[in-house]
């Protein structure tokens, strides 16, 4: 196992939750404190229960298309990883960033951003995880 796989496993997760609806799963996947959200177009969301509840808002409308993620890269730096990646929501490309903190063995979300990606990239490069 390299060591980004557990961070790339995170992320997946991450993704999953979030593609699927799975309030729990969204739940573990970020840290108990210090956690920032920034959706696109949407203003700053600081702390877990807000946090949380942006992705239930989200989560629930039945109108609300599939989010995937492709060309992961990960950044480690001690406790703390990054993982930039391009997501795909109903044709649109965004660029994100998820910064992960060590919690023993695990790794949880602390930050997500995303924004739209002004130069779509032409076809993903083939991931391991997700």
């Amino acid at each position: 196992m390299t060591s980004d796989e557990p961070i790339l496993r995170a992320n997946a997760a991450y993704y999953r939750a979030f593609r699927t609806g799975d309030d729990a799963l969204m739940g573990r996947v970020w840290n108990d404190s210090d956690v920032a959200c920034l959706h696109p177009g949407w203003p700053p969301i600081i702390g877990r229960a807000e946090v949380l509840a942006s992705y239930r808002r989200i989560m629930s409308n039945p109108d609300q298309p599939p989010v995937t993620c492709h060309d992961e890269t990960v950044m480690i730096s001690g406790d703390v990883a990054r993982v930039i990646c391009v997501e795909v929501v109903a044709g649109a490309q965004l660029i994100a960033t998820n910064l992960f903190v060590r919690v023993g063995t695990d790794w949880r979300m602390i930050h997500h951003h995303a924004s739209l990606l002004s130069a779509p990239r032409a076809a993903p490069r083939p991931t391991k995880l997700n």
